[in-house]
């Protein structure tokens, strides 16, 4: 039976740390897969080129596909939603935008005719899952070969991956390995530094995470952090909020709102019921429950180096 070890890199600090374990136990038939979501830093994407050149492992990217979605949604559109009252103008102009952009993202959330949410996370498995089983683990599927999936997982990141075990079986010959399940973060970067790999700028900027830019699940912190070292970041948000937007039934959506986001809390929500992206960075800049201006946060240099994981020299 032929053995295949696949890593899930994501350009982030544990999946790296998790290819460098690969490379250490010299799995056999190594590869690894990038699954670009659209929606990435351009230094994240600039990461993975270099971690694919730094540790000699090819990486191929794959990304989805939403273009026949999208093509059923605009004849569902075209066809159903004026006998369900829809108002015409909001029928022409989804009629108008429903084309394929080509970004994934994007193109998932003109589909939906919503953004993902803390409570409906289909980006994760529409944007990463899907595309790396679709494209890289059933073509090599059959019951002359085992699949190996090397993720980087860690139990202290959240509750729901506390239980998860170090492997389990999948079905069809796949496993998923977790091979830094039980790590601690300084582990994590210890693992780059033996290995002589540079970690991601991006945690030399505010970001404690490496991913959608921003994430729906990015703290207040982060949020300022982006807006204020990379306000285009910001504009393309505002600009998919506008567009998507056309693609909803309800004529509007947000990336952010009260009812899906975390970071808002009771005391929030009394001065922003409804969130676009320039409202939530907004919030951001605020202390006091969005009732006061922080002085201390304006007051920093956005463009020191600034870790939460104290990697800053």
């Amino acid at each position: 039976m032929s053995e295949h070890n696949i890593v899930s890199v994501s350009g982030g600090k544990d999946s790296t740390a998790t290819l460098l374990v690969a490379l250490e136990l010299d799995a056999p038939n190594l590869q690894a897969v990038f699954a670009d979501t659209g929606h990435e830093h351009p230094e994240t994407y600039n990461y993975v080129r270099y971690l694919a050149e730094a540790t000699g492992v090819p990486i191929r990217w794959v990304s989805a596909d939403f273009a026949q979605r999208i093509a059923g949604k605009r004849n569902y559109v075209e066809t159903k939603w004026r006998e369900k009252g829809v108002l015409e103008s909001i029928v022409q102009a989804a009629l108008d935008i429903l084309h394929p952009t080509g970004n994934p993202f994007l193109d998932l959330c003109l589909w939906k005719g919503r953004f993902p949410s803390t409570n409906v996370r289909f980006c994760t498995e529409e944007l990463k899952r899907n595309p790396i089983i679709e494209q890289v683990f059933m073509p090599i599927m059959d019951d002359k070969s085992m699949i190996l999936s090397w993720q980087g997982v860690r139990r202290d990141e959240s509750f729901a991956r506390r239980y998860l075990p170090e492997c389990d079986e999948v079905g069809g010959g796949l496993f998923n390995y977790r091979p830094i399940l039980k790590w601690p973060v300084e582990a994590v970067f210890e693992a780059h530094r033996v290995a002589g790999i540079k970690p991601n700028p991006l945690y030399l900027k505010g970001c404690s995470r490496v991913g959608c830019m921003p994430c729906v699940n990015c703290s207040k912190d982060e949020l300022r952090a982006i807006a204020d070292r990379w306000p285009g970041e910001v504009a393309r948000v505002r600009e998919w909020e506008r567009l998507v937007s056309l693609a909803s039934r309800r004529g509007s959506t947000t990336l952010f709102t009260t009812s899906n986001d975390p970071m808002v809390t009771a005391s929030d929500s009394v001065n922003y019921q409804t969130h676009g992206i320039d409202r939530m960075v907004e919030w951001s800049r605020t202390a006091r429950g969005g009732r006061q201006f922080d002085l201390l946060a304006a007051a920093e240099d956005s463009k020191a180096c600034s870790s939460a994981y104290g990697l800053c020299e």
